[in-house]
Formats: structure tokens, sequence, C-alpha cells
């Protein structure tokens, strides 16, 4: 049992972890020991995750996530497979975590009088650096 947060456990039966060759560093070993780690997560029919925690997982995790809804992530940090194994499953509960805090609402504000008049002053003071930059005009008499 994975402890997510106080309200949220994940049965390790729902993550399916899949290895294969890794490459990077490791010399002869990388072509003999599966080392990677894939771990696989179903986001959408999870019994463990709440509604609204779901959703924001699929929101935020939209990359790693197939159109199945299956979370993957790929472990290859390490060279051996326990510890990419143990980064993979580290990867999801931080993930999982995030979701789970539910988001501060942002209450609309309106820009104040002094900040406004800031931004006029500033493209005042741009339009004529920018006039000041063109040749003089020539009269024609």
């Amino acid at each position: 049992m994975l402890h997510i947060t106080e309200n949220i456990v994940i049965d390790e039966r729902e993550l399916d972890y899949t290895f294969v060759h890794a490459s990077g560093p490791g010399g002869q070993n990388v072509n003999k020991v599966a080392t990677a780690v894939q771990l696989r997560f179903d986001v959408a029919h999870s019994p463990s995750l709440p509604e609204d925690v779901r959703q924001r997982l699929l929101q935020q995790a939209a990359g790693q996530i197939t159109q199945d809804g299956v979370l993957i992530i790929d472990a290859r940090r390490y060279r051996s497979q326990w510890r990419n194994r143990r980064d993979a499953t580290q990867r999801l509960i931080e993930l999982i975590r995030q979701a789970a805090e539910v988001p501060k609402p942002r209450h609309a504000t309106k820009p104040s009088r002094a900040v406004k008049e800031r931004r006029l002053q500033t493209k005042r003071h741009r339009s004529e650096t920018k006039r000041l930059r063109q040749p003089p005009e020539r009269h024609t008499l």
C-alpha cells in the first residue's frame, strides 16, 4: 500500500512495472540487464483516487497520460533496477500529492490608478524616445 496523503492510499496491485534496457552509463551492464523502469498507473479507472484529485491529475500530467487515461512514468536515472523503481514510485507519489492540493480560488482584482498612470507614463516616455530617433522632417516650400 502506498500512503499518498491521509485520505489517499493506493494498492500496489494498481501499479504496473515494466523493466526495459536503459541507455546511458553502466558499461556492459547496460546491454545485459533491464534497469530502466516504466511505471503505469491507470488514473482514469483507479478506485483509490477521489474524483477531484483524478481530474486535477489528468490536467497536470496531461503530457504523461495516454488517451486511455494511463499515466506512464519512465525512470532510468540510476544503474540499478531497484533504485529506478523507487524513483518512479516517488515521482508518482509527488504527482498525486500535487494534484491532491486544492488550488486557492483566484479573486479578480483591478489595477490601481497609480499602476495605470505608471503604465501610461512609460508608454509616453517610450514614444518620445522613438520620436527623437526619427530624422527631422524636411520642409518644402
